[in-house]
């Protein structure tokens, strides 16, 4: 099994008086490592996907709960958004039944935060897990073994299942791909159009790196701006996609509305156009590098509790920077280069109206000292 950067940290969070919640895409491995962090603990394990489990732990009390864990001191509840009024059960066991620990995952952070936020107020430990990092497979593999696979992981991507089974990447792929990721998503209300959904993930799939409009979207697909905000909403309450924002406080110039869409997997962008052609015969390996170290640079700050907000930055004279990281302090600037012979120069009118601590050019044969927080 591959080591999980978050398992340690949540060993030291048990029997702390809180419920611990983790979240994160199906098939990231939430219930893998839930599992090896309980391997030799004496423990029950519920699934919310089971109609009984929802019955008993939907609008129920304190003293049937205890029934339900009997002597276990441990429960872990896999898939717990999935249960009605989960935040109010697991009030209880904070509350009342407080020689339990509870592990609750989630695979839509939509319906498990909705639910849990209020009742467990001062009451949880949030955790994010996200499929598997470049962090976690150097620890595994060894650098060099890692960065010669670099290719390979920006094509076929990180989830567990991928980078276990070699040979079958793009079969399994297309299967994680389908309705089973978005699973979450085609059970909400919200989602009444599910052709529209998947005209929409490929013409996200088609602009990463690239600043999208609604508007143009809307035409291109058939829908209109507002169903599309909503519908990007939803694929990052799910894990599929996150935004990132125009970064715009000083310069007359600056895009001020802009957003770029990224997903947290490259292999599932590729799985979604269906194109899984070796990155020398492809016409978007600048914006795949960008996507893929964008993507891992979010889960190495996340497991390293870095808090920063993080931008792009353009003008109207088409000036930009891939990456803005505000810190609150002062601006750090990225730019991401595919070819390693590339050089960027940013530009003087960022660089003289920001205060900015750090300028740096990432390219294959230094992603190391961007991925790898000490």
């Amino acid at each position: 099994m591959i080591a999980r950067s978050l398992q340690s940290k949540i060993e030291n969070r048990l029997f702390k008086g809180k419920a611990i919640l983790i979240f994160g895409p199906r098939q990231s491995g939430k219930s893998t490592m839930v599992e090896a962090i309980l391997m030799d603990k004496e423990h029950l394990y519920l699934n919310g996907d089971d109609a009984d489990v929802r019955e008993l732990l939907t609008n129920t009390t304190a003293a049937k709960l205890k029934l339900v864990v009997g002597n276990k001191k441990i429960l872990f509840i896999d898939e717990a958004q999935r249960i009605p009024n989960i935040g109010l059960t697991l009030k209880l066991f904070t509350d009342q039944i407080k020689d339990v620990q509870v592990i609750a995952t989630g695979s839509s952070a939509f319906e498990l935060s909705s639910q849990v936020n209020e009742p467990l107020t001062g009451r949880k430990y949030e955790y994010m897990l996200y499929p598997l990092s470049f962090e976690e497979l150097v620890q595994q593999n060894g650098l060099i073994s890692e960065k010669r696979l670099l290719e390979h992981r920006m094509i076929f991507g990180y989830y567990p299942e991928i980078v276990t089974n070699p040979g079958e990447e793009a079969e399994l792929l297309k299967l994680l791909a389908g309705s089973y990721l978005y699973k979450d998503l085609l059970m909400l209300e919200q989602v009444k159009k599910p052709a529209i959904l998947a005209k929409l993930l490929k013409a996200l799939a088609l602009q990463i790196g690239s600043e999208i409009s609604y508007q143009e979207i809307s035409q291109t697909i058939g829908s209109d701006p507002k169903t599309i905000d909503k519908y990007i909403d939803l694929l990052e309450k799910t894990f599929v996609v996150f935004r990132l924002p125009a970064l715009s406080r000083n310069v007359r110039n600056e895009i001020k509305k802009g957003k770029k869409v990224y997903f947290y997997d490259c292999g599932i962008r590729n799985a979604i156009i269906n194109n899984f052609k070796p990155l020398s015969s492809r016409t978007d390996a600048g914006a795949l590098w960008e996507n893929y170290i964008i993507a891992e640079r979010i889960k190495s700050l996340r497991y390293h509790n870095i808090d920063v907000d993080q931008y792009f930055w353009r003008t109207t004279q088409q000036q930009e920077i891939d990456l803005i990281e505000d810190d609150g302090e002062a601006l750090s600037a990225y730019e991401f280069k595919w070819g390693t012979k590339s050089r960027s120069k940013f530009p003087q009118t960022f660089m003289e109206n920001y205060r900015i601590s750090e300028t740096l050019v990432i390219t294959p044969e230094n992603l190391e000292d961007f991925l790898m927080i000490s």
